[in-house]
């Protein structure tokens, strides 16, 4: 699919910061299974009102995107309901091929091709409608489309607008009595772990930052790890047994068999309610004994990135002290590993989930901290 991206960024924005954004727009529509055939940036301190980019720059979108046959628009900022509605309908009016979409639109997009449990689906699907449910207002002419007018509705004096509310609050309620049931399973299993004695880690970290990977080194499982934005979406658990190391021990102690839980990763901007729906399998992470960072040692932009997970962490009040494994250092080029005196950060280590250098210590720095 041929795909537009555009973004705005203030004037004192520096040109780094914008490529990198730029990149990581790319990325998530090459996630997607588009291409982009064109990155357009527009500095202006203050979104246009009406359609956030304004009329001269989404103009000139409009005809490159005839002109190259381009069918989809990314603005990579989070619109008001109002603005990409309006973008939509002037593509419309314009007779274009295209179809305007934000970055929330293209993130859920990426999620519901990802999607694989029960859970996880119905997790999208309430994020889409939470995400739509402002979108509905001053739509009435494109609802009386997808509707058929309001012959269909309850009542004589009930609008399209009307009908499309009281739809999504049902779907909403629907929904979140299922997931209430899944949550119940989640914290009963939590339960059972603590019961046996098991002690928990869960794994965090940047999508894309090989978390997957290192958690099926860790345990042997073989969940899908692959080199996109988002790969994982629910929460996959595994065993991981520590053997007792005797080089600093002076008394006999047995091994240690730990669950580690593997869940989706964070991203810059990401909407609090994109957050919320996935809430329930989050919460392995936010309530585990330990917490493993991982991050990608290779990235140019790994300390914004660090500081976006540590952000998030807390946003979701994940408390649990952590460690950080910093992966990927086969790589050609690795960043600086930076100093930490947060008493929350108990140490790091510097790992390849694909080739296992550097997996003993980090095994090592997870004993300690458990052990206390």
């Amino acid at each position: 699919m041929k795909t537009i991206i555009v973004d705005i960024a203030p004037h004192i924005t520096e040109k780094g910061d914008l490529d990198i954004r730029m990149a990581e727009l790319a990325s998530l529509v090459s996630t997607y299974g588009g291409v982009t055939i064109v990155k357009e940036v527009q500095k202006r301190d203050t979104p246009d009102y009406r359609t956030f980019v304004g009329s001269g720059k989404l103009d000139e979108m409009i005809a490159e995107g005839e002109l190259l046959g381009a069918e989809l628009l990314i603005i990579g900022n989070i619109m008001k309901p109002s603005q990409i509605y309006r973008v939509n309908e002037i593509l419309r009016e314009k007779k274009s091929k295209m179809q305007a979409w934000d970055r929330v639109d293209l993130i859920l997009k990426i999620f519901a091709q990802h999607a694989i449990s029960p859970e996880s689906k119905l997790q999208i699907e309430l994020a889409s409608i939470k995400h739509m449910w402002p979108r509905i207002y001053g739509m009435g002419m494109d609802l009386s489309r997808q509707w058929g007018g309001s012959k269909n509705a309850k009542g004589q004096g009930e609008t399209n607008t009307e009908i499309m509310k009281r739809h999504l609050r049902e779907q909403t309620e629907k929904i979140q009595e299922k997931l209430i049931v899944y949550e119940r399973t989640r914290s009963e299993h939590r339960k059972n772990r603590k019961r046996k004695g098991f002690a928990t880690i869960g794994i965090v970290g940047y999508t894309n930052a090989g978390k997957s990977t290192l958690f099926n080194l860790l345990t042997k499982k073989h969940v899908i790890a692959e080199d996109k934005l988002f790969a994982t979406l629910g929460t996959h658990v595994g065993k991981l047994f520590l053997a007792n190391s005797e080089a600093d021990e002076t008394e006999y102690r047995p091994g240690m068999q730990l669950l580690l839980s593997d869940t989706i990763g964070f991203i810059r901007d990401l909407p609090p309610d994109l957050i919320a729906a996935f809430h329930s399998t989050l919460e392995d992470s936010i309530e585990s004994d330990l917490l493993l960072h991982v991050i990608d040692a290779s990235d140019t932009n790994m300390l914004e990135k660090i500081e976006i997970v540590e952000e998030t962490l807390a946003r979701i009040d994940a408390k649990a002290p952590r460690i950080r494994a910093y992966n990927k250092i086969d790589a050609p080029e690795v960043q600086e590993v930076p100093e930490t005196d947060s008493p929350d950060i108990l140490g790091h280590a510097c790992v390849s989930a694909v080739t296992g250098a550097g997996i003993e210590e980090l095994k090592g720095l997870i004993r300690k901290a458990l052990r206390g």
